[in-house]
């Protein structure tokens, strides 16, 4: 059994003695301060904040990010839990997360609705929503700022990691893609904007009651979820209740989260390799055993701080760079012309200029600013009075850098498997795909052989030409290539293996 503090004991002892002279006493914001009168007391720490951090966390244990101390088993337990019921919910595809997403996609909704009147009515509430919608432009030339509120556009939206088009891979052909995405943003700002009522409602009425100015109760981050708020709900009247619906929200929405990002790397690699499509079951026990691994660490007793490496590196500028590429490829090497086109084939019509303009100006300018000027505001990491060590840093970069770097990689592997000269791998690996079989196939149906329409290119009658098969690899001979396409040999490999059976057509 741990021993009780010398400090808690002071604690203890001012407040016993405080309250014997009826002088109101609150404790319950998230600073490292005793608040008394609306005064801070230096040296002492709130009773919520010392229950999170030193019974739930017991970060007294660890002295920083290279003494993570020992897992606590009952945290590893919720972990465990928490991906038995992801595991559960996806182990059979679509047909089973989707019947779980509209529980956990609906009902933090209705929490948010139910929070949002109980709020409304606390005392105090007014200001807090007062200062809400007066915002401080003065933050607005902070570059964290920026950063954050772009990665959380994306973590709301989901785009860059993959999670809408493994979602729109379910779609029909001709749904209506143009609709869904407006309505989407929509709902997201919505939710964000009602959310924040929620919240600074509750952070007016902790301000009120505990005699300070709101802007000493606002905080950001874990301190809001698991201290602030926790707070303020405990003074209610039946506080049980609002905690309960409250971290029920928080686990709806976390495990929402997990189906989107998990089955973004289960339908692209189930796609690239029938193996892993085959074997769905074993494929995300195996997803969700290494998700526990690496979240052991989060669990320890210094597993805070190693929570904190994540947040400010994980997915922050390398989610940036990585959406800067994508609308770099879509937008000029694919072209927005063709992006339009697609689209008109959808739905039947076409974006306004204002999304080609978006697509090919606004998005990649907008990210390229927010990147370069977070980038040259760089300051190292820190939590609280704890600056974490130089190789920590570098650790954070290393993990930030390891998803942008298969950009470059890959295309550097690309470059060296194409054949041609360097300016030929150039402007194979620049031309899209489909522009390739274009030109292939009007160059095979000189021979009468090959027919195209837009969807695919199907063989209608044998080909003057020898097509041989080593593997998986095709490759065309006999037939006089222009040395571009002497280079897409390996593409034809797809052409053939889309469903054309490959012993119809490999005839001389």
């Amino acid at each position: 059994m741990i021993g009780t503090p010398k400090n808690c004991r002071a604690l203890t002892h001012t407040i016993r003695k405080l309250n014997s002279t009826n002088t109101p006493v609150l404790n319950a914001t998230a600073n490292s301060s005793l608040l008394i009168n609306g005064t801070k007391v230096p040296g002492f720490a709130s009773a919520a904040s010392e229950y999170f951090s030193r019974y739930i966390l017991e970060m007294q244990h660890s002295t920083g990010l290279h003494d993570l101390g020992y897992i606590k088993w009952d945290i590893a337990l919720c972990l465990l839990a928490v991906y038995l019921i992801c595991y559960f919910s996806m182990w059979k595809g679509i047909s089973t997360s989707g019947k779980v997403v509209w529980f956990t996609a609906l009902f933090p909704y209705v929490v948010l609705l139910i929070l949002l009147i109980r709020g409304i009515t606390l005392p105090g509430s007014a200001e807090g929503i007062k200062y809400y919608l007066n915002p401080n432009f003065d933050a607005i030339t902070k570059s964290e700022v920026w950063v954050d509120a772009a990665t959380q556009v994306f973590f709301s939206l989901g785009p860059g990691f993959g999670v809408l088009l493994a979602y729109a891979s379910y779609n029909k052909y001709h749904n209506n893609v143009y609709q869904d995405a407006i309505l989407t943003s929509l709902i997201n700002s919505c939710t964000s904007f009602i959310a924040g009522f929620v919240i600074f409602s509750v952070l007016g009425y902790m301000a009120h009651i505990s005699g300070v100015p709101i802007n000493e109760v606002a905080v950001e981050g874990p301190g809001l979820v698991f201290i602030v708020y926790p707070a303020a709900i405990a003074t209610m009247p039946g506080s049980i209740f609002w905690s309960l619906i409250f971290f029920m929200m928080l686990l709806t929405l976390g495990l929402d989260s997990s189906f989107g990002g998990s089955e973004a790397i289960i339908t692209a690699l189930s796609d690239e390799f029938p193996l892993i499509g085959n074997n769905r079951e074993i494929f995300i026990a195996c997803l969700f055993t290494l998700y526990f691994i690496v979240g052991l660490a989060s669990c320890a007793q210094g597993g805070f701080y190693f929570f904190h490496l994540l947040d400010k590196y994980a997915a922050g500028y390398s989610i940036l760079i990585a959406v800067l590429f994508e609308s770099i490829a879509v937008s000029w090497i694919y072209g927005t012309k063709r992006v339009s086109a697609d689209i008109k084939d959808m739905i039947g019509f076409a974006p306004g200029i204002y999304w080609r303009l978006c697509w090919r100006f606004v998005c990649p300018i907008f990210l390229m600013f927010i990147i370069v000027y977070g980038l040259t505001t760089y300051e190292p990491l820190s939590y609280e009075g704890y600056v974490y060590p130089q190789w920590a840093n570098i650790l954070g970069v290393a993990i930030a850098s390891s998803s942008v770097i298969m950009i470059p990689g890959m295309a550097i592997y690309q470059m060296l498997i194409t054949p041609g000269t360097f300016m030929q791998r150039l402007h194979t690996l620049l031309t899209p795909w489909r522009d390739h079989q274009t030109v292939l196939a009007r160059s095979l149906s000189l021979n009468g052989g090959i027919t195209s329409d837009p969807a695919q290119i199907r063989l209608t009658s044998p080909v003057k030409t020898t097509v041989t098969e080593s593997g998986s690899f095709f490759s065309i001979s006999g037939t006089e290539l222009s040395g571009e396409l002497e280079g897409l040999n390996r593409n034809l490999g797809h052409i053939l293996n889309s469903g054309i059976p490959a012993n119809t057509i490999l005839k001389t």
